[in-house]
């Protein structure tokens, strides 16, 4: 299983994001589930990075795990807000339609 947990900080800024884990739906290199995922994390952090001026510390990544995690020390500002309110909104589809067996996103306050 794929674990997602989103931390924010105040009502409309975001403080980190962790991932671990692999989904399991099908065999490696075939598992749509892992790839939707991973795909929708790495472009969120890779578009906060490249058209916004939030600070990223890529604290952790191995593919090997599934573990990825990324802090925003400053948390984020309008713009990266709605990327992650974006991401944030395509994993709880996966999560709808394959189910909580596959995909579990948390979404912590600080």
């Amino acid at each position: 299983m794929i674990d997602v947990c989103v931390t924010s900080c105040g009502e409309h800024s975001y403080r980190r994001i962790d991932c671990s884990g692999h989904a399991g739906f099908d065999e490696n290199g075939k598992d749509i589930v892992c790839a939707s995922v991973s795909i929708l994390v790495i472009n969120t952090v890779n578009s906060i990075e490249t058209f916004t001026n939030c600070k990223v510390i890529e604290a952790e990544e191995d593919s090997a795990s599934g573990r990825a995690s990324v802090i925003f020390p400053e948390g984020t500002a309008e713009d990266a807000t709605l990327l992650i309110d974006s991401m944030l909104l395509g994993i709880r589809a996966i999560e709808k339609q394959y189910g909580n067996k596959y995909v579990k996103l948390t979404e912590v306050k600080e």
